[in-house]
């Protein structure tokens, strides 16, 4: 399985050998299990068990709570509190899958983001990383549709914004919306759509991530130091890794088992603590919510969305030279995608030949910036358009304030929506200006020659003799 020297799985027993030569599925076990890991992982390495733990925990709830619910727009919100009320463990069901959706994204941002410190994306690992950038889109597109399935007020204004933005698309856009809505508005045929995809695509990710594990097995783990197995022989490879069994299974258990802690405490405790209050509503075409905001793990990019309006001289200019084709509302759609497409496109926009982050000093300043600025992009996804984050009003200084339209005439200072344009040409101006330039600046820091090199400058005592 993986270009790694080591041993491979031979059967002895008869039944073994005969299971092995008809179906070799024992050795494809083995070989998975023993893979040679490189022995200096961290505990950022932890986040892919994790991840496999939401992605069954989603499947397995999901399957349970589709057998009471009903999609129909008379009767999806009522089913919904049936399996809380009614059904027996029904409420932790859905507590579990509603919070289980939120783990997801939590690891999967932090799988990401080290997967960007450390190179995870660079030579020869491009392919498992657009998997992974497919398996995040998928992830994201299955999650909206989950939302919309308990048909509350938030669930119902939020498929309405999300799909009006497909009608923003110049030419095919009306089209394309009317298609995924079913009709000509957000009604049962789109909540049929919505069910049957959400119930779907899970099975499609679980396909991918074999796809993805099978892709890294294959070229081998990353590690901290960007520094490759050596492959030359079975010796020299079995200095640099350990097998995944025991050695990092246990590891991984035991830290998916804290993660885990707080995951319950989470759900036993404080189960609506991410929801919004007003999906406990059924859903009203006729009331609109103050305020229609997605779920947390969208918020970065729903910031985007927003950032890009009709005042900024970027969208003036592309749609003044586009003859109004592109107007803002196109603008933010664009920009909501092309900061995913961003992600995606790192291995080719990143033109350092060194592989980790830890020996990059310039490009750790660029990284922790941009973790700040998706962090605060998070935050001003939730905030209303009329948050002033600091600033003086009529001489008095002022801090997360809200204030109405005529208050902002008289007020200098950033709103929300001002840092959610400077987080957003930051986030571009990281991915396509500042990681091309830094590969051809920035001076690297010494690396070590080999991965033992480095696992013995962290661990001296390992290099010393066992006693007799």
């Amino acid at each position: 399985m993986s270009g790694i020297p080591h041993d491979h799985y031979e059967p002895k027993a008869t039944f073994t050998k005969g299971v092995e030569r008809r179906l070799p599925i024992i050795g494809l076990l083995y070989d998975t299990l023993m893979i040679p890991t490189p022995k200096n992982l961290n505990w950022m390495w932890i986040w892919g068990i994790v991840l496999a733990f939401c992605l069954v925990l989603q499947i397995v709830t999901g399957i349970v709570l589709v057998m009471h619910y009903t999609p129909h727009v008379d009767l999806a919100f009522a089913s919904v509190e049936h399996i809380m009320r009614d059904v027996n463990g029904g409420h932790m069901l859905r507590y579990l899958h509603a919070n289980g959706a939120s783990l997801f994204f939590f690891a999967v941002y932090l799988h990401i983001f080290r997967g960007l410190y450390y190179g995870s994306y660079k030579t020869p690992r491009e392919i498992t990383w657009i998997v992974g950038m497919i398996i995040y889109l998928l992830m994201m597109a299955t999650g909206f549709m989950g939302y919309v399935l308990p048909w509350g007020q938030m669930s119902f204004w939020g498929a309405t914004v999300i799909t009006g933005l497909f009608g923003a698309i110049p030419f095919v856009g009306e089209p394309i919306q009317t298609w995924l809505l079913g009709g000509p508005a957000v009604d049962n045929a789109t909540l049929n759509r919505f069910f049957s995809l959400h119930y779907l695509l899970p099975f499609v990710i679980a396909g991918l991530v074999i796809v993805h594990i099978w892709a890294f097995h294959n070229t081998g783990n990353n590690n901290p130091t960007g520094v490759e197995v050596r492959r030359t022989s079975k010796a020299e490879a079995e200095k640099d890794t350990l097998p995944f069994w025991p050695y990092f299974v246990m590891k991984d258990l035991f830290a998916l088992g804290v993660v885990l802690i707080v995951f319950f405490a989470i759900v036993g405790f404080m189960p609506n603590y991410l929801g919004h209050p007003d999906n406990y509503i059924e859903a009203n075409p006729l009331s609109t919510p103050a305020h229609i905001v997605p779920e947390w793990y969208f918020l970065p990019f729903y910031a985007i969305l927003r950032a890009f309006t009709g005042d900024v001289w970027l969208v003036q200019i592309v749609s003044f030279l586009t003859g109004g084709i592109v107007d803002a509302k196109f603008f933010g759609v664009l920009a909501m995608f092309g900061a995913i497409l961003a992600m995606a496109l790192v291995p080719w926009t990143d033109t350092s030949s060194v592989r980790s982050g830890k020996y990059r000093p310039m490009f750790k300043n660029a990284f922790w910036l941009l973790a700040f600025f998706f962090i605060g992009l998070t935050w001003a996804g939730a905030q209303g358009t009329d948050l002033i984050m600091f600033g003086v009003l009529d001489g008095h200084p002022v801090f997360m304030q809200n204030l109405s339209g005529a208050d902002f005439d008289n007020t200098i200072g950033m709103s929300a929506p001002g840092f959610a344009l400077i987080g957003s040409a930051y986030w571009f101006g990281y991915f396509f200006v500042i990681l091309p330039l830094l590969g051809v600046f920035e001076k690297p820091l010494p690396m070590p020659a080999t991965i033992e090199e480095d696992f013995l400058a962290h661990y001296p005592d390992a290099a010393k003799e066992p006693a007799e």
